[in-house]
């Protein structure tokens, strides 16, 4: 267990961890505050970070699993002694942490008798098994226990049908969240129109990523999700009443590029995020499932490796270099040894 000093400072806001540990491989802590805030903000933000830990945060799970000759779901199998029920629940709390989209296949393939438990999962290289000894099934007789597995990337809980399979394939209920909890307190102190909050944040993980990755996660879905109110245009917004009155110009993204070369010391790329280079939305997607997700993400990457990115194409990455060059007059390499 890690814990810091509290260091409040009434000038700048500032974010901290005061504890953080890990009670399994499947269960971590983390406990953060950000100070000070202005009466009210505390709630504001506390409320909005829990909802996007415990919703917007995406995680990998095996979601269907297939077994020859399975009448049912409810079945019993000679040697095996968990009911076929009780092993898609097993297969249910298996953790696995991975960056990848779309459906991927892995599979269990063994003789008995034998405990099977995670490590017996052959999976895809891009898919890791957080907690390998978690049980899966005991094959009590030499008997061969073989089944097939869907894994996938997703978020939130997804309730699948449970029909029966004619071709022994059964839907797993879909857990991807990898946040277990999250829970926020306000402190507040000073008097009168001097008073300020300090808010503490509590996050409990799975595993699969830590507290401290999940709120950075969060943060970044919920900055996502506002983007498009700063890429709003001055044309879209009509006033009837009060013409007089000044309106202070919207802040773009070219305003705010302008501003990054003028400023000697500059904005971090880690603070320039892809949604404001305004690409094309198919381009922003294929970036996004390949965890580029600021200018420095992207600049870390060559013309060539972008090419190797799922359903990218040469005219996405012109469109990337004609962004870059007009914005910033800068390039990509086109491959990781060019100089």
């Amino acid at each position: 267990m890690v814990r810091e000093e509290i260091v409040a400072s009434t000038r700048t806001l500032q974010w901290k961890c005061v504890e953080s540990r890990v009670d399994s491989k499947r269960l971590y802590y983390g406990r953060f505050i950000l100070s000070p805030l202005m009466k009210g903000q505390a709630d504001t933000i506390g409320i909005a970070m829990r909802r996007a830990l415990l919703v917007e945060i995406e995680g990998t799970c095996i979601t269907r699993a297939k077994s020859e000759k399975v009448p049912h779901e409810y079945s019993t199998i000679v040697g095996i002694e968990e009911s076929v029920h009780e092993i898609l629940i097993n297969l249910k709390e298996i953790v696995l942490r991975s960056n990848l989209y779309g459906i991927r296949d892995a599979s269990i393939c063994v003789r008995g008798p034998r405990y099977v438990t995670a490590q017996n999962i052959i999976s895809p290289p891009s898919v890791e098994i957080v907690d390998t000894t978690q049980h899966i099934a005991n094959l009590t007789e030499p008997v061969d226990l073989r089944i097939e597995l869907q894994i996938k990337r997703d978020r939130g809980y997804r309730i699948n049908p449970t029909n029966n399979s004619q071709d022994g394939s059964y839907p797993i209920d879909a857990v991807s969240m990898p946040v277990r909890n999250a829970n926020y307190s306000i402190h507040s102190y000073g008097n009168g129109n001097e008073k300020q909050e300090i808010l503490f944040l509590e996050i409990w993980t799975n595993g699969s990523l830590t507290p401290k990755e999940a709120l950075y996660e969060a943060s970044r879905n919920l900055i996502d999700l506002f983007i498009p109110f700063l890429h709003a245009e001055e044309g879209d917004i009509h006033f009837e009443e009060n013409k007089n009155r000044f309106t202070p110009p919207l802040f773009t993204f070219q305003n705010r590029l302008t501003n990054l070369k003028k400023n000697k010391k500059g904005i971090p790329l880690k603070y320039i995020f892809i949604d404001q280079l305004e690409l094309p939305p198919r381009t922003y997607n294929c970036l996004k499932r390949s965890n580029i997700h600021t200018l420095l993400d992207l600049l870390s990457n060559s013309q060539e490796d972008l090419m190797r990115i799922e359903y990218f194409r040469i005219e996405d990455v012109k469109q990337i270099l004609d962004t870059l060059q007009k914005h910033f007059a800068i390039s990509l390499p086109k491959n990781k040894f060019s100089f």
